[in-house]
């Protein structure tokens, strides 16, 4: 790996690029599928995170972050290619499968304006949008999950940096916990990158705690499942069909589950979320050695959530916080705020403008998010009045205030939901039937923010979509194209 990526980062260092020093660099930590709570700073007694803790005492934590949904089951390729272009569910092309030239990605940006990009880890959309972002690479995954017949994180199919894009020659099988490989990529260009006169923009990006949950012999010892305190939420299956019960993600241990069934899972997971706050750790400490960290920007995210047993659920694919809710935070060393949160709104894919706007570089006019620089500054405490959510052509959901409204029409059949976040944020108890006015005033706000964002589907028809059927795969390639 090593004589590999320091050839590409010698070649990136004779690119022409002007120093641009006054600009901080950025390293971007982005973790896949782990909740917004399974982190011991933000509450959980369950879980071990000692790195992340500390990146939420030093920076500003958003804790209403939303990722803005998905129209397929893989929520973290339309979730990566909104958090990469700045745009919404329904703005970006085939659910994220392909970023057009039209949408200039995050890194690219950064990239035209002087800083060395590189990515290690998961990337989960085309070859092409990713060479345009990042100028180096190294242990690069292009999937969306390590399968479970070939050893899973232990045995992962990975590829070299391929300056032709074609990725056709380039690719390994990687001998390490696949964690530990995106880290080892990522201390060595922050080795090397620290030397240049430019700024770096790092995304290191794991595939932990995404099953299979695989884990080193130590983190399996770490949890005992008779420890674990089960989620206040759990229950041994949802109580209706929100069109998604058969997924791979709820078949994993198929409803109804016991609670001892959930705590073995939960083992697992937490030993994973341990693991990647481990290398999390190595990547900082790697950081701190070069004489970088107070001139650098860190972002810490998750792609999505997941259920864990919350609501009867074990995917990702419902509309509930724990499954469209996101930790997120900044640090920016420049910053007086350490240890802060803010509860305003915001999307995920608000990231990007943030970025720019905090590294004083154009923010592109493809972008759609809201920067949240002025929450980080504490001029405002509120950028958005309201977040939608869209899952499939079966949910759809609006948040404002302290309501959460989400509505399901499976093959016809409607269900409405209506949580008060702020007293219930476990989304227990519905009171949809008890405050009818309360809900379908939030029906109708969600119809006109839907209109307005040009949803597929029309939920103010009978079955939504066409005639109902959940929308199948070659139907979603071919939506929202742009060229």
């Amino acid at each position: 790996m090593k004589t590999l990526l320091s050839a590409s980062l010698a070649l990136t260092a004779l690119s022409g690029c002007q120093p641009e020093t006054e600009k901080p660099n950025i390293l971007f930590l982005l973790v896949d599928d782990m909740q917004s709570d399974a982190i011991a700073a933000l509450g959980n007694k369950n879980v071990y995170t000692p790195n992340i803790d500390g990146l939420i005492a030093e920076g500003v934590t958003f804790t209403r972050t939303y990722t803005n949904g998905a129209l397929c089951g893989a929520l973290s390729m339309p979730s990566r290619a909104m958090l990469m272009t700045g745009r919404g569910v329904f703005e970006v092309q085939s659910d994220g499968m392909k970023i057009p030239e039209c949408m200039v990605t995050l890194p690219e940006q950064l990239r035209a304006n002087g800083y060395q990009t590189f990515a290690t880890g998961k990337w989960h959309s085309d070859h092409a949008s990713f060479n345009r972002s990042f100028a180096a690479g190294e242990n690069i995954f292009f999937g969306g999950m390590h399968p479970y017949e070939k050893n899973g994180h232990c045995s992962p199919r990975l590829y070299h940096y391929d300056r032709t894009g074609q990725y056709k020659e380039t690719s390994f099988i990687g001998e390490e916990f696949s964690s530990k490989m995106f880290a080892d990529a990522a201390i060595e260009f922050l080795s090397t990158a620290a030397k240049a006169q430019n700024p770096f923009m790092a995304f290191v990006s794991f595939i932990s705690p995404h099953d299979p949950r695989n884990q080193l012999p130590d983190y399996g010892k770490k949890y005992k499942a008779k420890d674990i305190i089960l989620p206040t939420n759990f229950l041994p299956q949802h109580p209706f069909d929100n069109g998604e019960l058969a997924i791979r993600d709820e078949q994993i241990l198929p409803p109804p589950r016991t609670g001892e069934q959930l705590q073995e899972e939960l083992a697992l997971y937490y030993g994973m979320v341990s693991e990647v706050d481990e290398q999390i750790g190595r990547v900082l400490n790697a950081l701190n050695a070069t004489g970088e960290r107070e001139h650098t920007v860190i972002v810490f995210a998750s792609d999505n959530g997941l259920a864990m047993g919350q609501n009867g659920l074990l995917g990702k694919q419902s509309l509930y916080e724990h499954s469209v809710g996101v930790p997120m935070l900044i640090i920016d060393p420049r910053s007086k705020k350490h240890g802060f949160k803010t509860d305003a709104l915001c999307y995920l894919y608000d990231l990007y403008p943030t970025l720019c706007d905090i590294v004083g570089i154009e923010i592109p006019a493809s972008v759609t998010g809201v920067s949240l620089k002025p929450l980080l500054e504490g001029t405002t405490d509120k950028l958005r009045d309201d977040i939608f959510l869209a899952y499939s052509n079966q949910q759809r959901a609006l948040v404002k205030d302290d309501y959460k409204y989400i509505i399901y029409n499976v093959e016809g059949k409607i269900t409405e939901q209506l949580f008060n976040l702020k007293k219930d944020p476990k989304e227990m108890a519905n009171l949809a039937d008890a405050m009818p006015q309360k809900a379908a005033a939030y029906k109708e706000m969600l119809i006109q923010r839907l209109k307005e964002q040009q949803d597929f589907c029309n939920i103010d028809t009978p079955l939504w979509w066409k005639d109902g059927h959940k929308i199948t795969w070659d139907e979603l390639i071919n939506l929202y194209i742009f060229e």
